[in-house]
């Protein structure tokens, strides 16, 4: 396993939305998910989606909560209309964060590289995890559902960070 290149805010693949795997057991994908797992770690994370690694697949990690596993083909909906606001980082963003609404409770499907069928309801930081990365692999950063008067703010700290400046 290798720990890959995390890309940060202003690399256009993170803007971009990744394309469905049409063969989950690819070995090439096996690789590629075990390399996220290593990077995920290696960084202090509890999610990470292939575009941050510059790989436009829908696929994504996670490690929340004692719940390890990925997702290849995500989608999702909201269960109910209760939501949770609490405050979100994001590895391609060093050091700035803040709260974000997201539904409390998400019904999550995909597949695994094993072929398995995933069909689950989640529901706290796993459902967080959910919205976020798989944001990520529609191009959407979590500050964006911010609201205006916090993504001005964190908008403002990332301008003003080293790593955005290099």
């Amino acid at each position: 396993m290798t720990a890959l290149d995390i890309r940060l805010f202003g690399d256009p693949v993170l803007r971009t939305v990744a394309e469905n795997i049409d063969d989950p057991t690819d070995p090439t994908l096996r690789t590629l998910v075990e390399d996220m797992y290593e990077t995920m770690d290696a960084a202090g994370g509890v999610g990470l989606a292939a575009n941050q690694v510059g790989v436009t697949r829908r696929v994504f990690v996670y490690d929340c909560d004692g719940d390890r596993g990925h997702i290849v083909n995500p989608v999702w909906e909201a269960v109910g209309a209760e939501t949770q606001t609490g405050r979100e980082g994001c590895l391609s963003v060093p050091d700035a964060g803040g709260d974000v609404t997201r539904a409390a409770t998400v019904h999550l499907t995909g597949v695994t590289v094993d072929g398995e069928e995933v069909d689950r309801e989640v529901t706290g930081l796993m459902a967080r995890c959910v919205q976020h990365e798989t944001d990520h692999l529609d191009g959407v950063m979590y500050f964006q559902r911010m609201e205006s008067g916090t993504r001005r703010e964190v908008m403002a700290g990332i301008r003003g960070s080293e790593w955005f400046n290099r």
